[in-house]
C-alpha cells in the first residue's frame, strides 16, 4: 500500500540554533509541501533520516492497513502527524494512505 506523506509546518528556535548548533549549509532542504511517497512501508528515497525515524513505524503501519494511532488521537483514524526529531527547526509531516 502506498501512503502519501506530506510537509505540513516547520518551526525554528534561533535562540536554540544561536547557544547550541554548529553551523551547517544544509540544516533541512525539505520545503513545505513537498509530499514524498512510501511504497509497502519503504523510504521515500529523497526524504532525510531524521524524519523517516521519527515517522518509520506509523508509516509501516498504515501501509499495511493499521491505524487509529493512541486511541482516537487523528480525526482521520488512517492517517498521523508526526514532527521530525530536529529539535532546532522540527517539521510536522501528515501522513496518509493513498
Amino acid at each position: 500500500m502506498k501512503v502519501k506523506i506530506t510537509a505540513m509546518k516547520r518551526s525554528e528556535y534561533p535562540d536554540l540554533m544561536a547557544r547550541y548548533e554548529n553551523e551547517t549549509e544544509h540544516p533541512c532542504d525539505v520545503k513545505l509541501g513537498q509530499i514524498f511517497v512510501s511504497e509497502n512501508g519503504e523510504k521515500p528515497a529523497e526524504l532525510c533520516e531524521s524524519a523517516w525515524e521519527s515517522m518509520e513505524k506509523f508509516v509501516k503501519a498504515l501501509a499495511s492497513g493499521g491505524g487509529d494511532f493512541f486511541g482516537g488521537w487523528m480525526k482521520d483514524p488512517h492517517s498521523a502527524m508526526i514532527s521530525c526529531n530536529d529539535g532546532f527547526r522540527p517539521v510536522s509531516f501528515y501522513i496518509e494512505i493513498l
